[in-house]
């Protein structure tokens, strides 16, 4: 696979993925990342932020803006080749540091609702558990498809 990657404002070319940093001298690369993804997913290159800023108000912002990703300037090389291939790809990636502090401000700010405290006999999938089980205590949990906990409720 051929990924054209642009590293310098040139028009000219239709990069498919666009590494940008977020201080610039004539426009921040929140605002130059939102207008080139304004075009849409399907005309627009995927643009990865590659910054030294490790701020979550910058990828709050990258990411309303558009962004595919964002990344640190001390990734290694080979994970910025993976990412531009990631983002070439359509998907979406963080630093791992960002991940999870995304992931723990989530866990924070969602409410736990148990089943066990509603009375509820459904799954994390909405799906109604046929063996009595609550999610919390049945034994196979993650297990596809029909339950395989028979238990009388």
């Amino acid at each position: 696979m051929t990924i054209r990657v642009l590293i310098a404002d040139d028009q000219a070319l239709l990069p498919q993925v666009v590494l940008m940093d977020i201080r610039m001298p004539r426009m921040d690369g929140i605002e130059a990342t939102g207008r080139i993804t304004a075009r849409g997913p399907s005309a627009a290159p995927r643009v990865v932020i590659l910054t030294t800023y490790d701020l979550d108000e910058y990828v709050y912002d990258a990411l309303t803006s558009g962004a595919s990703g964002f990344l640190l300037k001390d990734t290694p090389p080979e994970d910025l080749i993976r990412a531009v291939r990631v983002a070439a790809a359509g998907e979406a990636l963080l630093a791992p540091s960002v991940t999870r502090r995304l992931v723990e401000r989530f866990v924070r700010q969602r409410p736990r609702q148990s089943s066990a405290a509603t009375g509820s006999r459904s799954s994390p999938t909405g799906r109604p558990r046929s063996c009595g089980w609550s999610h919390e205590a049945c034994p196979t949990p993650r297990s596809p498809g029909p339950c395989s906990s028979a238990r009388a409720p």
